[in-house]
């Protein structure tokens, strides 16, 4: 049997408080709108209770974020590609973030298991003034349980239309991509955090948020195989290799709470789960 769910979310600014309402078909929910930081940042955790993927499945989520509102979604857990013997598992998100408007998309890592077939893609329209973040963590395999990813094909797709697209397919057969100095090196967690705007990053403010992921990869255990930089005058990346998952998050975090500080102002309030 496969699953094949959808969700569509929708913010909006009322009276000054962002709102959520979804409607969804299939195994896919968000659970109740949450405000630790008051009313103009509504979070909202996104739950798919099978807990993975296989063969023939598919995950759309189409997410829109109106004038001025402000929203941030994550996850309970990691998505789970399994092993695939009836075709491609897939994972969609497609968001659009109007003016002024503000999206935080910030997803638990994929894990890409043995003998998996998989596509993650995420795609954001941003109209002039909005800006968003976000994340996109892949664990190979699980090296630390001894299951390492050694057959099977993952693909990720990331774009913003018109201004940034980065997709790849990743063969576990491919010595070269997996173990190559000039590819993985041997680690088996790729992360990316980018932020976004849907008009040019003042040169100032760029280099401001550059400077300060900069300065906590120095005094990271990763420095060696994370960097930051801005591929585009709308696009922010830092980007990490490493061994496994935890190390590779722990970054992130840090990173999109001072980029938080940095680019709008607030403080770096994680979701509450993330605690648990």
């Amino acid at each position: 049997m496969t699953w094949h769910a959808s969700l569509r979310l929708d913010y909006t600014l009322e009276s000054e408080r962002s709102v959520a309402r979804y409607q969804h078909q299939g195994p896919l929910r968000i659970l109740q709108s949450l405000y630790p930081e008051g009313d103009a940042v509504c979070h909202n955790v996104l739950v798919h209770p099978p807990g993975g993927l296989v063969g023939g499945d598919t995950l759309d989520m189409r997410i829109t974020v109106g004038q001025g509102a402000h929203g941030l979604v994550t996850t309970p857990g990691a998505t789970r590609f399994y092993r695939s013997t009836t075709g491609l598992a897939k994972q969609q998100v497609h968001a659009q973030v109007a003016e002024g408007a503000r999206l935080e998309w910030l997803p638990l890592e994929a894990i890409a298991y043995n003998a998996c077939d998989a596509l993650n893609r995420a795609t954001f329209e941003l109209a002039p003034g909005a800006e968003m973040m976000t994340w996109d963590i892949t664990a190979l395999g699980l090296p630390a349980a001894d299951l390492p990813f050694e057959q099977g094909t993952f693909r990720q797709h990331m774009e913003i239309p018109g201004v940034w697209l980065e997709r790849g397919s990743i063969h576990a057969s491919d010595a070269r991509l997996m173990n190559s100095p000039l590819g993985l090196a041997g680690q088996r967690c790729m992360a990316t955090l980018a932020f976004a705007a849907g008009s040019a990053i003042a040169a100032e403010r760029s280099e401001r948020a550059l400077a300060c992921a900069r300065e906590l990869l120095d005094a990271s255990p990763l420095r060696l195989t994370a960097g930051a930089t801005s591929p585009h005058p709308q696009v922010i990346v830092l980007r990490v290799l490493a061994p496994v998952t935890e190390p590779a998050l722990q970054l992130l975090r840090l990173v999109w709470a001072a980029w938080r500080q940095e680019m709008w102002g607030l403080l770096g309030t994680v979701p509450r789960l993330w605690n648990l």
